[in-house]
């Protein structure tokens, strides 16, 4: 099994192989992070790994998405463990995903505009704490594509998740036909499909980070199409869902 050591990023959040990640970068051991990825060669793969932590018990000015302002002044200085508890690696769930940034910015007040792609799954062996910002050691977590009768049933998983995804989005978003994503928009790779869906389904951490680490494609889909029909059936009888901007345009995997 293939290793390595990477800068390693805490997030609220689940990153999955495929999806774009905008990350809008304050803190200093963050920021770290990115000037020493923008050392590397341009040529050459700016990659770090993105863990979701568990229990939401981190809580730091660095987050997803890209602010329509900037904070007038930096946050304190942190060290790269704060927050994290005596043993970091228990605080961070041990499947993340590697994302290569490929536009990292940086503003006037030194923070960062990040762009950055997951690209395949790792397991974290260990958390170094030494230098500016947390490093781990992570090995490969490969998924095999399925073959013969295994490719045929994650086929047909893909087609019933797909369907079971567009009523879903549909409820949720309370859109015409027409408003939603269509074939075209749509990958066929079942995985490729495992993986978009499950970024795009309103779903809390746990849950989203069960999906990420399925050992294989056909499970991560069984089980979106059991929670796709839940969640359908539970928004039919409530009058509104929060976060229903997520279902008005298309979500594409890269």
């Amino acid at each position: 099994m293939t290793t390595a050591r990477l800068p390693l990023f805490p997030l609220n959040a689940v990153l999955f192989p495929g999806l774009v990640l905008p990350l809008n970068v304050f803190e200093e051991r963050y920021r770290a992070m990115m000037r020493e990825l923008l050392k590397s060669d341009e040529d050459e793969p700016r990659r770090f790994v993105v863990v979701a932590i568990r229990d939401g018990r981190e809580i730091a000015p660095t987050a997803t998405g890209m602010p329509d302002t900037v904070a007038a002044a930096p946050p304190a200085e942190r060290a790269p463990a704060d927050g994290f508890g005596p043993d970091p690696i228990q605080t961070f769930h041990r499947v993340g995903c590697v994302a290569d940034a490929a536009t990292i910015r940086e503003r006037a007040d030194g923070s960062f505009e990040v762009l950055a792609t997951g690209t395949t799954r790792v397991r974290l062996l260990s958390v170094e704490v030494d230098g500016p910002y947390l490093t781990a050691e992570v090995e490969d977590l490969a998924e095999e594509p399925p073959a013969g009768d295994e490719a045929d049933e994650a086929g047909a998983l893909a087609e019933g998740v797909l369907r079971a995804f567009r009523s879903y989005q549909k409820r949720l978003a309370g859109a015409s036909e027409r408003s939603l994503a269509t074939g075209a928009d749509l990958p066929d790779d079942p995985s490729v499909i495992s993986y978009l869906v499950a970024a795009a389904t309103v779903l809390d951490v746990p849950t989203k980070q069960r999906l990420l680490q399925a050992p294989d494609t056909a499970t991560r889909l069984r089980e979106e199409l059991t929670l796709l029909r839940k969640e359908t059936a539970v928004i039919r009888h409530l009058p509104s869902l929060p976060a229903t901007d997520l279902t008005r345009a298309p979500t594409h995997p890269n």
